[in-house]
This record gives structure tokens, C-alpha cells and sequence, in this order.
């Protein structure tokens, strides 16, 4: 097979649409396809209002017409519905191409939590770019049933997996010094992480913020008592998951979550509000807590079995991901 994949998130940024698809991409290629990417860091861009670290690509579509035919796909995947991916989705309607999508982010909700503006038109939109493809990927059940309500009707399964060597629980000490419990939160410091309810919360011992964002500054004045770590990645970040008692993983909003795996698999168990994501992966497993008030589901987490967590986590591969991922691409041909 030779695949293309069209993002409009891509490297350097760090994230878990990223992780996913590097991940796939390259399980696939070792599978013995070739797989290409087409991101952002690829054309002239232009920062993201308010999220700099976020880069648009600026009017792409002439250039990626001439990757596109370079490549001479028979399967293409458009991750995002950012200038890329419609411009992608453009090419294949123009040619009569079937490509598939996958859902990653609530933008709706996201649009509300930072500008105040009603979801419903931004709903609109993503259902008019996914409708048109022959499949949408969407990692729960819970938000498949949440997209199928909202008119979806190509929705296809799509799990997430763990690199379980590298969150192996190794660095139980790599917070030695701060006082415990370690409560910690993992990812971007932006509005939409509804971080600030995580960091507002009356908990024992330490918090720990790993990320950095547009938020971190006015943060970091506001709850001087935490300590914000910044970004990590591969070993560091494993320490961090590994030294921590609990994750709290304060997002509303996430279709998933992929650094509750990446806890889980260090055996530090999640506390989380009971959304979409949180809903699908720890209610039953012994891994974590769900509950409306999230400080009571983060001091039930701290009693948690830690192999349990770990156990858990093993039911999730990258490899399984993958293969999911490949068996239901479409054709270029096909409808």
C-alpha cells in the first residue's frame, strides 16, 4: 500500500494527534507499506491566533497537488480539518478520489472555551468536511455514539495504543524532593485543558504541571505553590508519569486522551471527570476514577493498585492501533 496521510498537526508540535499518527505511520512502514506525511512543516505558515507554537500552512494548495501526484497514493487519510485537510479533501472531491478522515479534537468545544461562540455552527462545518469522505475514525464508543447523534454516518472504530517499554514505571524518585502525594497533569497549558481546574483543587503533597502553552506564564503567577516542569518527551517523560502518585486529567473535551495510557502503563492511575475518553477507558478497570468532583475522584485514585494500572494499560498496543488503522483505509477508488 501507499498511503498518504495529510495533517495539519504535525512536528514539532507535541501532542496526541502527533504521537498517534508518527506512531502508525511508522508501524505501518515497518509492516512493509509506504507511508508518506504531509504536515505543516512542509509549506510557508503562519502562526496560530493566541497558540504560536500552532503553525497554519498558508495557502497550500498548488504544492500539495505536486506532492500529492509525487507520491501516487492508493489510499489517502486526512488526520485534520485544518487548512491542509481541506484543502486535501478539495483534491480528492476535484478527482473522484475516496479518502477517510479521523475525529480527533472537539473543536466546538474548544471554539466555545475560547471565544464564547455557540457550537453548533462549528459542528456544522466538521460534518460537511468528514461527510464527504468514505469513513470518519473515532477512537471511543462514546464519542461515536456522540457523532452519530450529531448526524455522522460513516463513523468507524479506531482504539489508541501505549509504547509499554517505554512507560515501563521506571523513576518512581524523579520527584524526590516535593513534598507527596504527586498529583500531576500532562499537556498543553491552554484554556481548552481545563487545567486551571486541576491546579484549583485543595489536594495534599505537590502538584506537577509537564507541558508548557499559551497559559503557563499567567499560571505559574497564579498558583505559584505548583511547579511546572515544562515539556518532556521519551525517558523524561516516563519519569515524570513514573514518580507521580496520581494523573489528573482534567480535560472536558479530549476524544480520547492518550497520556492516561501513558500513566496507566507506568502504573500511576487516573482520576477524571466521567467524559468522553475518561468514560471509555477507566470506569471497570481498577486503573482510575471517574467522578463529577474532581478532587474526590484524585484522593480515591491514590488507592489505586499501581499493577493493576499497569495490566490495564498492556491491553492497549501500538501495533493493534495500526492494524485497525490499515484495515479500514479506503481505496482511492472505491465508495
Amino acid at each position: 500500500m501507499r498511503l498518504l496521510i495529510v495533517t495539519d498537526a504535525w512536528m514539532p508540535q507535541v501532542n496526541g494527534v502527533v504521537r498517534t499518527l508518527s506512531t502508525v505511520a511508522q508501524v505501518l512502514r515497518e509492516q512493509g507499506d509506504a507511508v508518506e506525511v504531509i504536515g505543516p512543516d512542509r509549506f510557508r505558515t503562519m502562526p496560530l491566533p493566541s497558540y504560536p507554537e500552532i503553525r497554519l500552512a498558508l495557502a497550500p494548495r498548488r504544492a500539495l497537488r505536486r506532492m500529492a501526484d509525487a507520491w501516487r497514493p492508493n489510499a489517502v487519510h486526512i488526520a485534520t480539518e485544518g487548512p491542509l485537510g481541506w484543502a486535501m479533501r478539495a483534491l480528492c472531491r476535484q478527482r473522484g478520489w475516496v479518502f477517510t478522515t479521523s475525529f480527533h479534537t472537539k473543536f466546538p468545544e474548544y471554539l466555545q472555551a475560547r471565544t464564547g461562540l455557540p457550537p453548533s455552527l462549528a459542528w456544522a462545518v466538521l460534518r460537511r468536511f468528514h461527510e464527504a469522505g468514505g469513513g470518519t475514525f473515532a477512537a471511543t464508543q462514546s464519542l461515536r455514539e456522540e457523532l452519530a447523534r450529531r448526524g455522522f454516518t460513516k463513523v468507524r472504530p479506531w482504539t489508541r495504543g501505549v509504547d509499554l517499554s517505554l512507560f515501563n514505571g521506571e523513576g518512581r524518585d524523579e520527584w524526590a524532593g516535593l513534598p507527596r502525594p504527586i498529583f500531576l497533569h500532562v499537556g498543553r497549558v491552554a484554556v481548552e485543558k481545563n487545567i486551571e481546574a486541576f491546579l484549583r483543587l485543595d489536594l495534599p503533597g505537590s502538584k506537577v504541571v509537564v507541558g508548557d502553552g499559551p497559559l503557563r506564564a499567567a499560571l505559574e503567577r497564579k498558583f505559584p505553590e505548583a511547579h511546572f516542569a515544562g515539556w518532556r518527551q521519551g525517558a523524561a517523560l516516563a519519569r515524570a508519569y513514573a514518580g507521580a502518585d496520581v494523573l489528573v486529567f482534567a480535560s472536558r473535551t479530549d476524544t480520547f486522551g492518550l497520556v492516561m495510557l501513558e500513566a496507566m502503563a507506568s502504573g500511576t492511575p487516573v482520576a477524571a471527570y466521567p467524559v468522553t475518553g475518561p468514560l471509555d477507558v477507566i470506569p471497570g478497570s481498577g486503573a482510575g476514577v471517574v467522578d463529577d468532583d474532581l478532587r474526590a475522584a484524585a484522593l480515591a485514585a491514590l488507592a489505586c493498585n499501581r499493577a493493576v494500572a499497569r495490566a490495564h494499560a498492556e491491553r492497549f498496543s501500538w501495533e493493534a492501533c495500526a492494524m485497525g488503522f490499515r484495515r479500514q483505509l479506503m481505496p482511492l477508488g472505491t465508495g
